[in-house]
């Protein structure tokens, strides 16, 4: 769709500057948005599925996180692009522009947010902007994010990893990334979203960043992009349900709103983490 029509351009791009770890493409025509890329392999979710082994992401986060750490400079080239920008000094304003579309947020319908929810996120406004702030603060180089990481967009062959399917990628703070990721693993290996085997691959994902902060500062600012990036999660959304219509935009309203309501129910448990 042309809301994403920037992954011809992007793809064909990380495949030269990261061979190792995207997909070869072959050929592109950004005027009609087609690609062609060599077989990358099978899906690292029909692997995991089978063997239930989480060492596959512990290989896959470093790998991940050096790439995050060498496109930083890059940023300028990927917006140029199309990439979705959602870099904190920016997300303020779309959390604002988000919320004054009362009708993309579906306001007490079916798979929407309740009245009391919009009122309590409008109420946040100040504290949303509060927290990009604060994340700003740790210095951590903005960079490509890939708003949709999780094991079915990752393909494995010959022991290669290839992140694809760069549709939804964003400028944004790197740790956003864990958003989905974490939730991934925990569905496809069945983890409590607190177990320790979550908590490791946290680790292993924050521990190449430790050039830019130490390990504290670093599980800090993960646990503040942890909520922000549940926001840019509903800004995407927003984005791609606004360019559908008809069954299709039906069976994809409640994107939006959902991360939205996952966003109030982490600002309600910080707040509770806080009185206890």
């Amino acid at each position: 769709m042309p809301a994403l029509a920037h992954e011809i351009a992007l793809t064909r791009a990380l495949s030269r500057w990261r061979p190792d770890c995207m997909p070869r493409v072959i050929a592109a025509d950004a005027s009609r948005n087609w690609m062609l890329m060599h077989d990358g392999g099978v899906s690292l979710r029909s692997i995991i599925q089978d063997d239930r082994d989480c060492r596959h992401w512990q290989k896959i986060f470093p790998l991940y996180a050096d790439a995050q750490i060498e496109l930083a400079a890059r940023v300028n080239e990927m917006l140029a692009f199309g990439i979705l920008d959602r870099r904190l000094q920016t997300l303020p304003a779309q959390y604002a522009q988000l919320l004054d579309d009362a009708d993309a947020l579906r306001i007490d319908l079916p798979n929407g947010l309740t009245a009391n929810e919009y009122a309590r996120l409008r109420a946040l406004t100040p504290i949303f902007a509060a927290r990009c702030a604060e994340l700003a603060q740790y210095k951590i180089p903005e960079t490509l994010h890939h708003d949709d990481f999780h094991d079915a967009n990752i393909l494995v062959r010959d022991g290669r990893y290839a992140f694809f399917d760069w549709g939804e990628s964003c400028a944004a703070h790197p740790f956003f990334t864990l958003v989905v990721a974490l939730r991934s693993i925990a569905h496809t290996l069945e983890l409590d979203a607190r177990s320790p085997e979550l908590a490791r691959l946290r680790d292993t994902y924050l521990g190449a960043w430790t050039h830019y902060a130490s390990r504290a500062d670093l599980r800090a600012a993960f646990e503040i992009a942890q909520r922000i990036g549940l926001v840019c999660r509903a800004l995407t959304w927003h984005q791609v349900t606004a360019t559908l219509e008809g069954k299709s935009k039906e069976e994809n309203a409640e994107g939006a709103p959902r991360w939205l309501k996952n966003f109030l129910a982490a600002e309600d448990e910080q707040g509770l983490c806080k009185v206890r």
